[in-house]
């Protein structure tokens, strides 16, 4: 039996990213395929302009519409609080200092580190995503961590210690994406060929069926 192998990249900023996650580790854990979490940065750090240049429209829409897909889907969902990115909602305007997002986002990449990235991501994206108030504070992050089989301390220490090292694969994650084909999360990337959404994983899904998929 072969097991295929595919990345997502993910931000744990992204609504969309956390709706995708959970359906990809199900996936994972039903299907004969490895898929590897490939954490980057959001656009609120990658292009901090991006939410002023869009239009007026666009953020209501996206609020609208993923809380629509949670409901569909029976995704528990809530404002994240705090949100991983400091921004002003009314201008739009990015905050210089963003104490949440790095943090986040290296403990992804950490436990990706250690093959539990995917398992992460959805334990955290939970918290984030799921109405846990203080998501950043007390045991929170400690909880998701250990369902992800992994110890929070171990990673708070190894993003404090490689902080850096941890910047540079993140930023690699971000080109291989774009090598890939695509610039946005989430994206399943499988044999070079990217799925954008989280309204492609049955079209992923089918595409891997073609490739040998089957259940474990």
């Amino acid at each position: 039996m072969t097991t295929l192998a595919a990345d997502l990249y993910f931000s744990f900023r992204s609504p969309y990213s956390y709706l995708a996650v959970g359906r990809y580790r199900s996936l994972a854990e039903q299907y004969t395929v490895d898929i590897a979490l490939r954490p980057v940065y959001p656009l609120a750090i990658r292009q901090p302009d991006f939410f002023e240049r869009n239009h007026p429209n666009w953020l209501r829409y996206t609020f609208l519409d993923m809380a629509r897909v949670a409901q569909f889907y029976g995704i528990p969902f809530g404002v994240p609080r705090p949100d991983p990115i400091l921004q002003d909602i009314a201008t739009r305007k990015i905050a210089a200092e963003q104490p949440y997002i790095h943090r986040i986002t290296r403990l992804g990449q950490a436990a990706a580190r250690r093959g539990h990235g995917l398992a992460f991501a959805h334990e955290a994206g939970q918290l984030i995503w799921g109405g846990a108030e203080g998501w950043h504070e007390g045991d929170h992050l400690a909880g998701a961590a250990e369902r992800a089989g992994l110890d929070l301390a171990e990673l708070d220490a190894e993003i404090a210690a490689e902080a850096g090292e941890l910047d540079s694969e993140i930023a690699a994650n971000q080109q291989a994406l774009e090598d890939a084909g695509h610039w946005g999360v989430p994206t399943l990337v499988v044999d070079g060929e990217p799925f954008f959404g989280q309204d492609r994983i049955a079209m992923a899904q089918w595409r891997m069926e073609q490739k040998g998929l089957v259940e474990r």
